[in-house]
């Protein structure tokens, strides 16, 4: 049953989820709860999960618990809302019961150990879960990523009595070191090589999306390439463990290397690690049969030193330019190491993933593509 448009409840409705206009609710003028910091994550839920919890009114429409809601499905820009009517309280039991709402949500706790495991068993296939309030720095920490990095475990005891050659086995393991070939590497770093690629993809899609996909059989999607512009937490787990993801990658028509951040505050070592991994990772998708485009990364021109080795020339590369080439403040770097780029790989073509920018790549033909469904949200 649906409520006329700007008019109070009907005596049939009360008590009984409905939907009402948005534009015949109202906030409670004197409303304690402060609901701005809040509105884009819970945008982001009701966007992409329904509207689930609906808005509690007074006959008049006054809001008495739901505010944050509100301001979220105008965001949202809509039309009307799910709502209950409490028409069953005195003036007073809803004054109680709007400050009541607010302050019982602040006596709940987690518990950490199941809200990690809830977090590992969604793997952030499909989700990004920085849209409903978690911080990227948060995940990491709830998700463990770096362990890889400090070789710690938290779930595992030390074993005293240990034989040296499992600790060195998981060391192996945990650095993916039995993918590492010196044989196979170039530059003073020992960048795993990639051999040259000549296929262009007409389309992407985003890493955290492909298992969802193969989950669904949308087997329309793998004629895209797979590409890794995410945030890192989205895609550290195909460095932690690589086969089955690279496996569910063979379905598609190509794939990226995955973009580990080279931040320019990151201190040196750490954009040495991450174009290495970025390498390995794509060194062992091409063994595993997939057509592999590199990813180009870079920082300040100090990285050129090392940031582009393990790149055989004259093949198809791939560049972004989210944030950086269209930012005042950025674009020099960008356009630095493009220029680095095109004269030390003689790219092939150049598969520009982003907003169109002003830079000329020349005679190099580029294809452009724009980010896919959901990205930069």
């Amino acid at each position: 049953m649906v409520a006329k448009k700007g008019t109070k409840a009907d005596a049939g409705i009360i008590g009984k989820v409905c939907m009402m206009p948005v534009e015949g609710l109202k906030g409670y003028e004197r409303n304690p709860r402060k609901n701005a910091g809040a509105v884009r994550a819970v945008a982001a839920s009701i966007r992409d999960f329904g509207f689930k919890v609906p808005i509690v009114v007074e006959r008049d429409g006054t809001i008495i618990a739901g505010h944050t809601r509100l301001l979220a499905a105008k965001q949202l820009e809509l039309a009307e809302v799910p709502v209950v009517v409490a028409d069953d309280l005195s003036p007073t039991q809803a004054q109680a019961f709007r400050i009541a709402d607010n302050k019982t949500a602040e006596l709940a706790e987690w518990d950490m150990g199941l809200l990690k495991m809830e977090l590992a068993e969604l793997d952030l296939a499909d989700v990004d879960m920085r849209l409903y309030g978690f911080e990227g720095a948060e995940l990491d920490t709830l998700l463990d990523i770096g362990d890889a990095l400090t070789g710690e475990d938290d779930d595992e005891e030390d074993d005293i009595g240990s034989y040296v050659g499992d600790e060195k086995e998981r060391t192996f393991s945990t650095f993916n070191l039995d993918a590492w070939d010196e044989g196979r590497c170039s530059g003073w770093y020992q960048m795993p090589t990639l051999e040259a690629c000549h296929f262009v993809p007409d389309d992407l899609v985003r890493f955290n999306y492909i298992k969802d996909i193969v989950a669904k059989g949308r087997t329309e999607e793998y004629s895209k390439g797979v590409h890794f512009y995410t945030d890192d937490y989205l895609f550290e787990r195909i460095w932690r463990e690589p086969e089955p993801h690279i496996e569910r990658i063979k379905r598609f028509s190509c794939a990226l290397t995955p973009d580990f951040s080279l931040y320019m505050d990151y201190p040196m070592a750490l954009k040495i690690w991450n174009v290495y991994r970025s390498r390995l990772i794509g060194q062992m998708m091409q063994d595993a049969g997939i057509k592999v485009i590199p990813t180009l990364q870079w920082a300040e021109p100090e990285t050129f030193e090392f940031c582009f080795d393990g790149i055989e020339p004259g093949g198809v590369v791939a560049i972004s330019t989210v944030g950086k080439a269209v930012n005042e403040e950025g674009k020099p770097v960008w356009r630095a190491g493009v220029e680095a780029a095109l004269e030390r790989l003689r790219p092939e073509a150049v598969v520009v993933f982003g907003a169109r920018c002003d830079y000329e790549f020349g005679d190099v033909p580029v294809v452009r593509i724009k980010p896919d469904r959901g990205f930069g949200r």
